[in-house]
């Protein structure tokens, strides 16, 4: 461990930490040996920002992740990225898709647990901040963990082995612990971090961990944990064993794990240091600045963990081509997400599909129409758009909040377009391939007060964990464990009362009494509030529906039409996408390279 290393500067556009982007931008003038590391304070901390440095920028969806791309929530249009391999089904272990999160997580594990061993040595800091220190790398040790489990099940567990900081290859030499070795450890790790992390950290260091950012992951893990994809009787990954003849996957249902899931949930919310964020018109809740604010009023009150960040990514991809400069809007919503938003009187417009996903099953008493043209009013903004679809009419806030569809207005600053998404539009395929591939783009987390032409991005807050998530996280467990609760309208009905739709209850009496028809309803909500945020890859998995969700045809309006006239071509329900998704698809392979570094390590099922 004597080698000697180059010290690399971090720029805060790493980190999710608020604080002096100068500083950490600045480049060390030498390479230091790791005795001298230790002997400041300065490079101490340096080294623990190193550590942090290993977090994935999430936002960059339409490069670092495929949460969206591959999800039935949105398409991107950007070709040979990772979510394309995994959307046609020609992804392998010798050639998967992010394979660099397997490498990258255990490197960001090994620099944790070099840390917490070496910063002792430092003489420049009290035993406070000492065990402050250590203890946000043993969170991030904790999260870098749960990152990857949630991408390939069990993994290997280290523990606070180090190994050559300069190896290259990082072959850990050790087979994969089990799902419940790997949940039972970083539950125990969340747990005993939560002992000594602060409620709040001071307001230079907003983003660093807190008790409830240990609690909430925790939550979220213990949750996944309860789903069927690791909780069944029928488990299609029952049959993989480990080298060391273990069976890496749970063998039976077990109906605690939704109370364990539930009690974790509850603990988070029963600390009181979170609310949903409201902001208010007239002393009344405005749910389209209320919904909009999670986003663009930075630590607010519902994030729990999450990063305050340059926004220029994000809306690079999701402000339509026409507004110029650079804009490449190409990350779009689907139209069964479309679908999804409730109307205004709280119901649920589609209530299915026929013909593989092309024809919508209407709810009849949701007053919902489509095809049909008219005067439109966005609420949101106070905009009324003529001869307008209106599928687009009376809907709940949070859909004009976060879609722009074909026609309507996009705000940026000074700069207002008509956004045109057919062929030859200004925002749509014909000249580039900069466009929407469904008619729609994401607008939540958007600033339209800032002029995306003049290259004004501003900052956005992106939640890691949020206290929406958990409400529901808590209502979900709950029916499972203990149907018919009250908490689990109270929770759900607190989401649906800052988004400005009913009471479930009072929209579907009879549904909210059934334990199989709430869970629906459950997810449906989840769906919706949670859209484009990273979940709902997750949720399809681990819920093992993405079969059904992610197989087959994705459909949008019709882009390659010349026009978006009433009632003309571009108004047709069209396919956008046809995805491939089978069995193996659940979990990420284990690459080829990883595999034959280390022969101990057992591949994934039917991979």
């Amino acid at each position: 461990m004597k080698n000697i290393i180059k010290y690399i500067g971090i720029s805060v556009c790493v980190l999710m930490l608020n604080s002096c982007d100068s500083y950490l931008d600045r480049q060390p003038d030498d390479t230091l040996t790791i005795e001298m590391i230790f002997q400041k304070r300065s490079t101490t901390q340096r080294y623990l920002f190193n550590v942090y440095s290993y977090m994935v920028d999430e936002s960059n969806t339409a490069s670092n992740t495929p949460w969206l791309g591959a999800s039935d929530e949105a398409c991107i249009t950007y070709l040979q990225r990772g979510y394309c391999y995994m959307n046609n089904g020609a992804w392998s272990p010798d050639s998967p898709p992010y394979q660099n999160f397997w490498k990258s997580y255990y490197q960001g594990i090994r620099e944790a647990n070099f840390f917490m061993l070496n910063v002792d040595k430092c003489p420049e800091i009290n035993f406070e901040e000492k065990l402050q220190w250590k203890t946000e790398a043993r969170f991030l040790r904790a999260y870098y963990y749960a990152m990857m489990m949630r991408m390939y099940g069990p993994v290997i567990l280290v523990g606070d082995e180090v190994s050559d900081i300069t190896s290259a290859d990082l072959d850990l030499g050790k087979e994969r612990s089990t799902w419940e070795e790997c949940m039972n450890y970083i539950c125990e790790e969340f747990d005993a971090i939560a002992e000594i992390l602060p409620e709040k950290q001071e307001t230079n260091w907003y983003g660093k961990p807190t008790i409830g950012a240990a609690m909430a992951l925790k939550a979220r893990m213990l949750l996944y944990s309860a789903r069927k994809l690791y909780n069944s009787d029928d488990s299609f990954y029952k049959n993989i064993v480990s080298t060391e003849g273990k069976h890496l996957f749970p063998q039976s249902y077990n109906a605690k794990k939704w109370e364990w899931a539930a009690e974790a949930n509850k603990a988070v919310i029963d600390l009181n240091l979170y609310e949903l964020h409201k902001e208010y018109t007239d002393e009344k809740i405005n749910p389209y600045k209320s919904y909009a604010g999670i986003y663009l009023s930075l630590w607010n009150s519902e994030v729990i963990f999450g990063r305050a960040l340059d926004a220029r990514q994000w809306r690079y991809v999701t402000t339509p081509r026409g507004i110029g400069n650079l804009s490449y809007g190409g990350v779009s919503a689907t139209q069964k997400m479309i679908d999804a938003y409730a109307m205004s009187n709280g119901r649920y417009p589609i209530i299915g599909y026929t013909n593989n996903g092309a024809n919508p099953v209407f709810d009849p008493i949701a007053n919902y129409s489509e095809g049909k043209f008219q005067n439109v009013k966005n609420p949101a903004d106070g905009t009324t758009y003529s001869n307008t679809n209106t599928m687009y009419m009376n809907r709940e806030p949070r859909f004009y909040v976060s879609v722009c569809w074909s026609g309507e207005k996009w705000k940026a600053g000074s700069t207002t377009i008509d956004v045109e998404f057919y062929y030859g539009g200004n925002s749509g395929p014909g000249s580039s391939h900069n466009y929407s591939k469904t008619g729609y783009l994401i607008s939540k987390m958007s600033d339209h007060s800032l002029n995306h032409k003049n290259s004004e991005y501003g900052r956005f807050s992106w939640p890691i964990c949020r206290l929406g998530e958990i409400y529901l996280n808590y209502a979900e467990a709950l029916n499972e464990c203990d149907p018919g609760n009250a908490d689990i309208l109270k929770y759900i009905n607190l989401i649906r009362e800052r988004a400005g739709v009913p009471n479930l209850e009072e929209v579907y009496p009879e549904e909210v009494k059934d334990q199989d028809k709430m869970r629906e309803l459950i997810r449906h909500e989840r769906q919706v509030e949670l859209a484009f945020e990273g979940y709902r890859f997750f949720d399809t998995r681990t819920w093992r529906i993405a079969e059904e969700t992610e197989n087959g045809p994705i459909y949008g309006m019709n882009v390659m039409a010349t026009d978006h006239k009433p009632k003309g071509e571009f108004w047709v329900r069209t396919i956008a996408e046809n995805r491939v998704f089978n069995k193996k698809h659940y979990l990420f392979p284990i690459s080829q390279e990883a595999l034959d570094r280390n022969k101990k390590i057992t591949q994934n099922y039917l991979w």
